[in-house]
């Protein structure tokens, strides 16, 4: 075809872009565009062509009375061409216009044409029904999958993000600083991608989990406000929202505590909804306590959107003839329950369904209750007389036409973990989940340890250099469990948004920590030798926060999944199918890094044992 002949100079550059294109009634304005043919309608006489770009999408007509040589360049294009189209803007004939496009008042009238590539035939379709085409055959294409409207829109969201994020912690003085991406390996938590060095055989770097270590150097160092925006890797099992590299919002200061954290993410997050999606939100916001959040609502990640709790029923079976629930209350066990709004209308076989959700949750059996006509019913309700009954319905606080889920136990946070994971299934199921809503949550005083029972020591709940509660400092002796930390964890609407501590700046402290952790003298230098240098040589008091990037833009843009707000993210095998990596490399590489492959592992043997740190 003629267009292939020609080549693309200035004469050919837009002049506007797609979705831009507008005039005005009884002008015919010249304009030049540049896109992808988006869909291509041929009426046999006039031709329509969707041409669209990342601004949106605008109408071009090819009369071929007027220009017989580019309508007949016209009829070869395809789906996905990249052409360029010279012509007139007008307004479209009356009766025409297109309300769902930006630009549907308007269309050019093709006076020239160019082809500028072709495309080969797509394996999906680009367009409103794309999500439903499988994910890994999209992963495969993404190059395509990026062209849809949904995921161009959510990238600019990504950088509005970014820009906002940079514009105001610089204008709250803050001093963006780049951290290593080649550092040591510190084997706790996930682990590390590693990188071998060429120069120094036999020896790795590894992929930085996070920047917790240099940033605290950087407070040490006298730079008293830091952030990055930073990407992350940690070689982990991955789930919908997990990935073997993201980007966190890194934040650290000196000279503060919890409270000026807490002020500067609301006000942050205050100014970026309002700036990205119009939306105002509350400050301050709510806090709750670990345990506070993990009695009511079973998890420590709370969604405030769903308006039923987590009751305690042990006063109720405690006088109860109920045997087991009774044992269990007296014996300083847990019974607890869910309330379900409407419950009632639930059948027997439903009843079932859900009590299997909870044996799959770990629960050994959960007990129904429904109220009928004004009726307390369920298979309990024989061992409970008229006060017991009153007491269940006042506990609970539910009405006729609602329901009641037991479960039982002596391990508060299991219980309490059931329940959670139980209450959030049901509300989803049911639609109890408040639409539009934006719930906001600080969540405070963590445990500092949490006890390791297979290899028989405490563990670091968040990481090592948590501060602990000063008033709890002595129980690190005699009750480690109980010492609350100095962590902190924003949450909105179920999820984890970032989280980050108040640090240890005292050297004997740092000690006393490694000591609760069973950390040798030798062990700790081993890891964290330069960082105890650094403690001893003057440390001012300093904490700071970590925000994830990717959640906040997925929920932000209302996605399913962080990669939907990703470029290019990996599947759930950390597999990236577009380029294949990772990928075997040849036999000469790896005797430069004087590396040897082995057989893999069977896939059934156990991971090796590692201490949970999570460095934020």
């Amino acid at each position: 075809m003629e267009g292939a002949q020609r080549y693309f100079e200035k004469e050919w550059q837009r002049t506007v872009y797609c979705g831009d294109v507008s005039g005005k009634s009884g002008e015919e304005l010249p304009v030049v565009v540049n896109g992808w043919v988006r869909r291509r309608r041929d009426l046999g006489g006039l031709i329509f062509i969707e041409l669209w770009d990342h601004t949106g999408a605008v109408q071009v007509v090819i009369n071929p009375e007027l220009t017989p040589e580019v309508h007949e360049r016209a009829r070869e294009l395809r789906s996905e061409f990249v052409i360029s189209v010279k012509g007139k803007i007008r307004v479209r004939p009356e009766g025409t216009a297109n309300p769902s496009m930006k630009t549907g008042e308007w269309e050019i009238v093709a006076g020239d044409l160019l082809r500028l590539a072709p495309a080969a035939p797509l394996p999906f379709e680009i367009g409103e029904l794309t999500d439903k085409v499988d994910e890994n055959l999209r992963l495969h294409n993404r190059y395509l999958d990026l062209r849809r409207e949904k995921m161009q829109r959510n990238l600019r969201l990504r950088h509005k993000i970014a820009m906002y994020t940079r514009n105001f912690l610089s204008d709250g003085g803050f001093l963006e600083i780049e951290t290593p991406m080649l550092t040591l390996s510190t084997p706790e938590g996930a682990r590390d991608y590693l990188v071998p060095s060429r120069v120094n055989p036999g020896s790795f770097y590894a992929l930085p989990q996070s920047p917790q270590i240099f940033k605290q150097i950087l407070m040490i160092s006298g730079f008293d406000r830091y952030f990055q925006i930073v990407k992350c890797f940690r070689d982990e099992d991955l789930r919908a929202d997990r990935q073997p590299e993201f980007t966190q919002i890194d934040i650290e200061m000196s000279y503060l505590v919890e409270e000026d954290i807490f002020s500067l993410i609301e006000k942050y997050l205050q100014g970026l909804f309002k700036e990205t999606i119009g939306v105002d939100v509350a400050t301050p916001f709510r806090r709750m306590t670990y345990w506070e959040a993990m009695d009511r609502f079973g998890s420590d990640k709370p969604d405030l959107r769903i308006p039923f709790e987590i009751v305690d029923l042990s006063p109720v079976f405690a006088g109860s003839s109920f045997e087991p629930f009774r044992e269990i209350a007296a014996q300083g066990g847990y019974v607890r329950g869910i309330p379900l709004p409407g419950g009632a209308s639930l059948s027997r076989k439903q009843l079932s369904d859900i009590e299997e959700k909870a044996k799959r949750l770990g629960a050994r059996g959960l007990s129904p209750f429904q109220i009928k006509d004004g009726e307390l019913k369920g298979p309990l309700v024989k061992y409970l007389d008229e006060s017991s009954r009153s007491l269940l319905k006042s506990s609970s606080s539910i009405d006729d036409g609602d329901a009641l889920f037991v479960v039982a136990g002596s391990d508060r946070r299991e219980i309490s973990e059931i329940l959670g994971a139980l209450r959030l299934e049901l509300a989803r199921e049911h639609g109890l989940v408040a639409k539009g809503a934006w719930e906001f949550l600080w969540v405070v005083d963590f445990p500092l340890f949490e006890r390791d029972e297979e290899a028989g020591r405490w563990s670091a709940v968040h990481h090592p250099f948590t501060s602990p509660c000063s008033e709890d400092i002595p129980l690190m002796d005699s009750n480690p469990g109980e010492v609350r930390s100095r962590a902190y964890d924003c949450v909105l609407n179920g999820n984890e948004l970032g989280g980050g501590s108040i640090r240890i700046h005292d050297p004997l402290l740092q000690e006393k920590v490694f000591s609760c952790l069973s950390f040798t003298k030798e062990a700790a230098r081993e890891r964290f030798g330069f960082l105890l240098d650094a403690l001893s040589s003057g440390t001012p008091p300093h904490g700071g926060i970590a925000l994830g990037m990717d959640r906040l833009a997925m929920l932000l843009s209302g996605a399913a999944s962080i990669r939907d707000v990703m470029a290019f993210p990996k599947t759930q095998k950390a597999q990236c199918l577009m380029s294949g990596a990772p990928s075997p490399v040849p036999e000469e590489q790896l005797k430069e890094l004087c590396i040897k492959t082995a057989p893999s592992a069977p896939s059934e043997a156990p991971a090796p044992a590692q201490e949970k740190m999570d460095l934020k």
